[in-house]
């Protein structure tokens, strides 16, 4: 904390500093000014909680400044501290929010009790500002998933319209005489190269970035409202009610705000006018739908809407699982070079088609996931659920399609991005292989399944006929530790899970887990884990 002491002279201002218990106050930083204009000065810059002041001084008095800090800093808390036993100047002290009067010559023991009941009303003061302020935070944290929530349900059940509507008046701008609307859709799905990699990493910030340049042109006239929906991670949805036969325009607007302060433009799907609120689902099933069947082949337009639309349907339907086999087999062969030209030959079949939607680019995403899923479980029929890698493979994020700089789909990136997806497997799946049949992955299965056993390097290598040398080195290769140490890693990782069960004594898990001494089970327990056994349970 900060204290500051005003007094033109400076001898008092000395025996302040000498009488005052700071450091029991929890004051480490003291100030000093000599007038009151010098004292204003210094609370501006330096914020003191607990300012002590004379009231006769040049320049500025103490009076003047009183009413300076009442303004401007309102959360100090002031003692006066004068040689003048003047009513008037006590009143001016209390009007004017000082919690203590003192007077000349200094009493030590009145002054630090008036400035212990100064730190202790401005910390309590202080503790309900934060608490203010956090709960604002929340609040502001709070409001704008609650605006989700609330639309979204909207969305999917106009009826609900009834119980909202004096809310939507009030905080929206949304008129009680609206009678028409049109929903529009911002999906994230379609982003341009650039504006993907730049928020690669935080897709909060980008949704957050986006509904704000919505709301700011939609504010104009309360012309709508932009929300998250709360179904969808890559959805921001418009709710367009002034003027919806002008909506195209506005969203061309939104557009270029999107082009001048994120670089790039995103792609529109426009629902038609509807009666409101009971036609919002429709409204927004068509912009759902213009989306998805437009031609990513081209481009356009921004805003694409049922009435625009260019859609024609492909002449044959293109699956990717008429591939699988060759592709299997390339992923298989381990070789780069036949993973490249097996996906290859599925882009060249694409080429071939004269429109491809968003509808038709997420089935094929779909029937590739669905064949990696069925590879993982073939190559990998133990591993499959645990291993994060592998995990990471099968149940890959949502699908976003791969559009060049001019928002046209780019088989070019899409083609880059099945070749490493594939290449990935492949790597895994040799690594896998190439593990079966290591020996020391033997050991280290055979000491996973009799870690309660007694396990010596000599055991290890009457049973797998290598020289306990040979044993020592490798498995410290591979697995980076000591077959000792990986042995009680395993074994205190199952006690862990033992410990679970109140109704298991610590002697009994230690002798399950392969310790037949209990102290010295809890010992290595707690070398391990930093706590005891029982201080491990007592914490679960």
């Amino acid at each position: 904390m900060k204290a500051l002491i005003v007094d033109d002279e400076k001898h008092v201002r000395a025996a302040i500093r000498m009488l005052v218990k700071w450091e029991a106050h929890g004051i480490d930083t003291i100030l000093e000014a000599p007038d009151g204009q010098a004292a204003t000065e210094i609370i501006a810059r330096e914020a003191p909680q607990i300012i002590m002041t004379d009231m006769m001084m040049p320049v500025k008095n103490g009076a003047q400044l009183l009413e300076w800090i009442h303004s401007q800093a309102p959360h100090s808390k002031t003692i006066v501290i004068s040689g003048h036993d003047d009513f008037s100047l006590l009143r001016h002290t209390v009007q004017y929010g000082g919690t203590d009067y003192i007077l000349k010559p200094i009493d030590a023991e009145q002054l630090n009790a008036a400035l212990d009941k100064a730190v202790e009303t401005w910390r309590s003061e202080e503790a309900v500002r934060n608490h203010s302020l956090e709960r604002n935070i929340q609040i502001n944290q709070i409001k704008p998933v609650y605006w989700d929530k609330l639309l979204s349900n909207l969305l999917a059940d106009p009826a609900q319209y009834e119980s909202t509507a004096g809310t939507l008046h009030k905080e929206l701008g949304l008129s009680a005489e609206t009678t028409t609307i049109r929903v529009a859709i911002l999906s994230l799905d379609t982003m341009e190269r650039s504006l993907k990699d730049k928020f690669y990493s935080n897709q909060e910030l980008l949704l957050f970035s986006l509904i704000n340049i919505c709301n700011e042109f939609l504010h104009v006239q309360h012309r709508g409202f932009a929300f998250r929906h709360w179904n969808s991670d890559h959805e921001i949805v418009l709710l367009l009610w002034l003027a919806p036969d002008k909506a195209a325009g506005v969203l061309s607007e939104i557009n270029e705000g999107m082009r001048q302060t994120l670089r790039c433009k995103l792609d529109f799907g426009l629902g038609e006018p509807h009666s409101f609120p009971l036609g919002l689902s429709a409204s927004y099933k068509e912009a759902q739908e213009s989306l998805n069947q437009r031609n990513l082949l081209v481009k356009t337009s921004w805003i694409h809407s049922i009435g625009t639309s260019s859609f024609v349907p492909p002449k044959r339907l293109l699956r990717f699982s008429d591939f699988e086999e060759r592709l299997l087999v390339a992923i298989r062969s381990g070789s780069h070079e036949q993973i490249q030209m097996s996906v290859q030959l599925w882009i060249d079949a694409v080429k071939e088609v004269d429109t491809i939607t968003p509808r038709q680019l997420n089935h094929w995403w779909n029937e590739f996931n669905m064949l990696k899923r069925r590879w993982v479980q073939d190559f990998f029929p133990d591993q499959g659920e645990d291993n994060s890698e592998l995990k990471a493979i099968s149940e890959p994020s949502g699908f976003i399609i791969p559009l060049d700089e001019q928002g046209i789909l780019s088989l070019k990136l899409w083609q880059q991005e099945l070749t490493r997806s594939m290449q990935q497997l492949s790597k895994l799946m040799l690594e896998h292989q190439q593990k079966g049949s290591n020996i020391i992955f033997e050991i280290a299965k055979y000491i996973e399944n009799n870690y309660s056993q007694d396990i010596t390097l000599q055991d290890m290598g009457h049973r797998f006929y290598l020289s306990r040398e040979y044993i020592s080195r490798k498995f410290k290769q591979q697995f980076h530790v000591n077959l000792s140490d990986y042995l009680g890693k395993i074994r205190i990782d199952k006690a862990k899970l033992l410990l679970l069960n109140p109704h298991l004594r610590i002697s009994q898990i230690a002798e399950m887990v392969g310790y037949q001494d209990e102290k010295y089970f809890s010992k290595v327990f707690k070398k391990t884990e930093g706590v005891s056994p029982n201080e491990y349970r007592k914490l679960l």
